[in-house]
């Protein structure tokens, strides 16, 4: 078992239960053991205590992210669970749920049960599966679905591809809404997004290259909204990037229907300009839209219409980056530059408070997964994120935990530096001459 620890002296924001202030945070026995004076003296005692000095900096539930590759197993080349949780780790977040497009899919029990195995014993981060919706992924038989919750899946998705047949996705919504989980959905209409690389739009037109109409997105979530409806079970719209897509939402929410959303880093601070240089980095599906579409998200994210931030952390070997555009993968990692882009994106203008933006990052992801956790109340688990929100950094790709390179950010300035990430009362990530140990 660990040694018990104190993390002194930070500002702890623990915005689900509206406590912003500076004191102690004792942890004890894989829990949180209590802030300040209210822990116990026998703990407050002990002399066998590892003290964490967060002086300066800001000590939160840890991050969680719900749309995280893993590519473990059968892609090991582009990521492994061990080295994708050192990447989640070394960004600040304590959960991660990984998605089931990896070979062979998540697609049953054996499957499932093998990445909770392996994140149990090499995971620097809780690993929650998702399973996939479809065998195989084809879109034509369901998986066992019951049997898969009991596995241990938390979700169910075909991400990397949408649930394509109406039908298919009704009965995954029936079949899931007695067991609480929510189904993902990878929102795209494949004939209309067709042989697509990018956004559809004046700069697609410019560069020549064949663009994804907003459309191939929204048309896809206003069916879901609708068979949400129908059902009564919960719909997860993945990675958002269209402001028609935010639009449905928002309606869909105000006539009561049980659909949530998510947003990536990528989409809040770039817009299809960025494909200018053809740096197939900036290729990812969805696309990167234009600056109209940005700013929605901004204000979806503001008002709630999406519900949490994710990265869609999609690793790829640089071989199958250093491609043409046309023929590369979709895809960019993201767990280890994502809270410094959403501090730059939403939290440096001003459109949200930093304790807005933890409460996206930790409860709110949880809360769409039907999951407890994102607090550091007493006996909860010892799940912390420790970082300095105003300390500069500069993205290195080259010096990622992860396998992979692939981000259009590598050599970016960025503020809010991870100090130290703890997992179940274990320490999994240090950056050791800012946070000083003794």
């Amino acid at each position: 078992m660990n040694r018990p620890i104190r993390i002194r002296g930070g500002r702890v924001l623990d915005p689900a239960r509206g406590i912003d202030r500076v004191q102690d945070l004792w942890l004890d026995q894989g829990r949180v053991a209590g802030l300040g004076e209210d822990a116990p003296a026998a703990l407050r005692n002990r002399p066998d205590v590892e003290v964490i000095d967060a002086a300066g900096a800001i000590v939160s539930p840890g991050l969680v992210d719900i749309h995280v590759h893993l590519r473990e197993p059968g892609q090991e080349e582009k990521e492994t669970i061990e080295t994708g949780t050192a990447a989640a780790a070394r960004g600040g977040f304590t959960t991660v749920a990984c998605m089931p497009n990896t070979s062979p899919p998540l697609d049953d029990r054996q499957n499932v049960e093998y990445v909770v195995r392996r994140a149990r014993e090499h995971g620097l981060a809780r690993v929650l599966p998702i399973a996939a919706v479809t065998k195989g992924q084809l879109g034509e038989a369901l998986t066992e679905i019951e049997d898969l919750v009991d596995a241990g899946a938390v979700a169910f998705t075909d991400d990397g591809k949408p649930v394509r047949n109406a039908e298919i996705m009704r009965r995954v919504l029936e079949l899931t809404r007695p067991l609480g989980v929510p189904v993902i959905q990878h929102a795209e209409d494949p004939d209309l997004k067709g042989a697509g690389v990018m956004h559809e739009g004046w700069v697609s037109t410019r560069l020549g290259l064949k663009g994804i109409p907003d459309a191939a997105e929204s048309v896809m979530v206003a069916r879901d909204a609708l068979l949400a409806e129908l059902t009564g079970g919960r719909v997860h719209v993945a990675h958002i990037s269209a402001g028609r897509t935010v639009e449905i939402l928002r309606k869909a929410k105000a006539r009561g229907i049980r659909i949530t959303g998510e947003t990536t880093p990528h989409h809040l601070i770039l817009t299809d300009e960025a494909v200018a240089g053809y740096d197939t980095n900036t290729k990812m599906n969805p696309p990167l839209r234009s600056t109209r579409d940005r700013e929605a998200l901004i204000e979806g994210v503001v008002d709630g219409t999406i519900d949490c931030l994710a990265t869609d952390h999609a690793p790829h070997t640089d071989i199958e980056k250093d491609n043409d555009f046309d023929a590369a993968p979709f895809g960019i990692v993201g767990l280890e530059t994502a809270l410094g882009i959403y501090l730059k994106a939403l939290v440096d203008p001003k459109h949200l408070s930093l304790s807005d933006l933890i409460l996206r990052m930790t409860r709110k992801p949880l809360e769409v997964l039907g999951r407890a956790g994102g607090t550091l109340e007493a006996g909860s688990d010892a799940d912390v994120t420790v970082f300095d929100p105003a300390q500069r950094w500069t993205v290195r790709a080259s010096e990622f935990a992860s396998k992979s390179r692939n981000t259009p950010f590598d050599g970016w300035n960025l503020s809010g530096r991870i100090l130290v990430t703890v997992v179940g009362g274990r320490v999994t990530y240090r950056a050791e001459a800012e946070a000083r140990v003794s």
